[in-house]
């Protein structure tokens, strides 16, 4: 058989007719229909007839092409499949760059990923309260260190310092690390079992007391609901936003952050109805706030600011109101003792103690979901018309009298 010359191969690629030609022992140079050139390695493996590509010409020279068909021919010779023994050179040649490219990742470097990936539906303060964590706790002792070295022993050396002192603390940060290295083993930058697990793992090397105290939810300080008509009282004597603010808080159950970004599109008073996108609520789902008639009254009462989309705007970056404006108002009132959020309690305490409203509906009018996955998919319902009812007994005993201890409604009774 006349074996191929470069000549013959550049011949070849000048007539660009489609094709194979036999340079011997395996050896092909194939033209494409495209018209180009590169060379093939036939052989057979198991039966089947298998063809191995040794690159393009003139990349890949007829002499280094010989080369290649006879390195594959001694493969064959000692019962190996050249195909099969190049996927693992492959594999491994991946396996070493990525293990260089982990290196390269710190767990610094992780911490900013996630939070790029994550953190754009966290709230501003949730997001530096998050960072700070880590920054103070985890890096000092493992920010420099790769993903893939980070072990029981370095984040029992975060966790140890702070675990009696500062459970919470301590937990939450934990949880942190713990995120953090499932999403980096997820990226394929280590392997094996997270050291920053607490079931069945660091629950045997660290104190459990301290994991109970961690867990234990922090109330935030309620007032009486027997005392709240008092103060609605003399809120109503105060025509400041601020006072707006804590009574809208109030007559509505909303969460403090709910009130203070409230924006006047997201009124329909027409309907009565307070409309809140899924980014503005703690849980990421729309929720409707159903209004009485005293807080479509309130809301007329509220100036509107020219150039400015919320209720209560203010002149910092955020364009509302202070966070602390409420606060500072309540402590003005000489009420140093409840807190914004404490209110809430306050409204279920009422509902709790003064009405007949069945368990769900009370939940609901704080946003809070009870239903778990199955009953939520049949039951779409949010209970809005219920509501209506609950919060305008509501809003009818915030603004009675001291003495005025007689509510009813339609679902709500007192007992």
């Amino acid at each position: 058989m006349t074996k191929l010359t470069v000549v013959g191969v550049n011949k070849l690629l000048k007539e660009r007719k489609p094709g194979m030609t036999n340079d011997g022992q395996g050896l092909y140079f194939r033209i494409t229909t495209a018209g180009g050139g590169g060379w093939i390695f036939r052989y057979r493996s198991g039966g089947k007839l298998r063809d191995m590509g040794l690159g393009s010409f003139p990349d890949v020279s007829l002499q280094s092409a010989r080369v290649k068909a006879a390195d594959a021919r001694k493969q064959i010779a000692h019962g190996m499949d050249p195909l099969h023994e190049r996927e693992l050179e492959r594999e491994a040649e991946r396996d070493a760059r990525l293990a260089n490219a982990a290196k390269s990742v710190t767990f610094e470097k992780l911490v900013a990923d996630y939070i790029k990936a994550h953190g754009g539906g966290w709230s501003e303060k949730w997001r530096k309260g998050w960072l700070s964590k880590m920054e103070r706790y985890a890096f000092p002792s493992i920010g420099s260190l790769p993903a893939s070295q980070i072990a029981v022993e370095q984040v029992l050396g975060v966790l140890k310092p702070i675990w009696s002192s500062k459970p919470r603390t301590a937990d939450e940060v934990r949880g942190q690390i713990e995120q953090l290295l499932d999403a980096a083993k997820a990226r394929g930058l280590r392997e094996g079992e997270n050291p920053a697990r607490w079931r069945g793992h660091l629950d045997n090397l660290l104190s459990r007391d301290a994991k109970k105290v961690a867990r234990k939810r922090t109330h935030f300080a309620a007032m009486q609901w027997q005392a709240l008509p008092a103060l609605m009282a003399e809120l109503q004597m105060v025509d400041t936003l601020p006072s707006f603010a804590a009574q809208l808080l109030i007559l509505t159950g909303a969460r403090a952050r709910m009130v203070g970004f409230a924006r006047w599109d997201e009124f329909d008073l027409g309907a009565r109805t307070w409309s809140l996108s899924a980014e503005r609520m703690k849980m990421r789902k729309e929720f409707v706030i159903p209004l009485a008639a005293p807080v479509v009254e309130l809301l007329s009462k509220i100036p509107r600011v020219e150039d400015s989309p919320y209720l209560f705007p203010g002149r910092g970056k955020s364009g509302v109101m202070h966070a602390n404006a409420v606060r500072n108002l309540l402590h003005g009132l000489n009420h140093d003792d409840i807190t914004r959020h404490g209110f809430r309690s306050t409204f279920r305490d009422w509902a709790a103690e003064r009405t007949s409203y069945p368990r769900e509906i009370c939940e609901m009018a704080l946003a809070h979901d009870e239903r778990d996955q199955t009953e939520g998919a049949y039951s779409r319902t949010n209970f809005l018309e219920k509501r209506r009812d609950l919060m305008a007994d509501w809003a009818r005993y915030a603004l009675s009298s001291p003495s005025d201890n007689v509510i009813q409604g339609e679902f709500g009774r007192q007992a």
